[in-house]
């Protein structure tokens, strides 16, 4: 009740008149290749999806799929994401980002449900480069079976090749404590 209560109170303070900084969507869907290197020499690769729509200049609702095959084991790995973001203007160039999911993932007839939330800066680099890195904390409970149930911290940086106003090409690393996930694929903005 308290977290609720405060997250209320957030939420309504935050200042709804801003908008994106110039050059950046939050409208935009993309395809492509994604890994993990974890624990153990525990690898594993295959395909994902991921997509935003800006919802309010300020708020956007975004998503993500990915299915990896674990190397040398043959068991795949399914993972969900669905979320809502908050962007707020910090200068012409730069957005202050923060953004809290539904995490799901599912390993053969396990699976285990948590969340996600995470801080951080989007900025157009050049005319066509675009980068972020965020901060971020994930949990997947008591019964997630990645460590003892404490959470997670983790780092995440990605960039945007733009080719023009709607296509390019982007990339995502997102490290945590043993786990290196990473995504490259082409991106449709809007």
């Amino acid at each position: 009740m308290k977290r609720s209560l405060l997250a209320l109170t957030l939420l309504a303070a935050l200042p709804f008149a801003a908008t994106a900084a110039e050059g950046i969507s939050y409208n935009y869907v993309e395809g492509g290749y994604t890994a993990t290197n974890g624990d153990g020499d525990v690898d594993a690769d295959g395909f994902g999806a991921n997509a935003s729509v800006a919802i309010h200049p300020n708020f956007h609702l975004f998503g993500g799929y990915s299915k990896q095959e674990v190397d040398d084991v043959d068991v795949d790995v399914d993972q969900w994401r669905a979320g809502v973001g908050y962007n707020l203007e910090l200068s012409p160039k730069v957005d202050l980002i923060a953004r809290a999911a539904y995490e799901k993932v599912e390993v053969e007839s396990f699976d285990a449900d948590g969340y996600s939330a995470e801080v951080g800066v989007r900025s157009p680099l050049t005319s066509n480069l675009e980068g972020y890195a965020t901060a971020g904390y994930e949990d997947f409970g008591d019964n997630d079976g990645f460590g003892e149930g404490d959470g997670d911290f983790y780092g995440r940086v990605g960039a945007q090749v733009k080719f023009n106003q709607n296509w390019g090409i982007g990339g995502d690393v997102k490290v945590s404590d043993g786990n290196t996930q990473w995504f490259v694929g082409p991106r449709f903005s809007w």
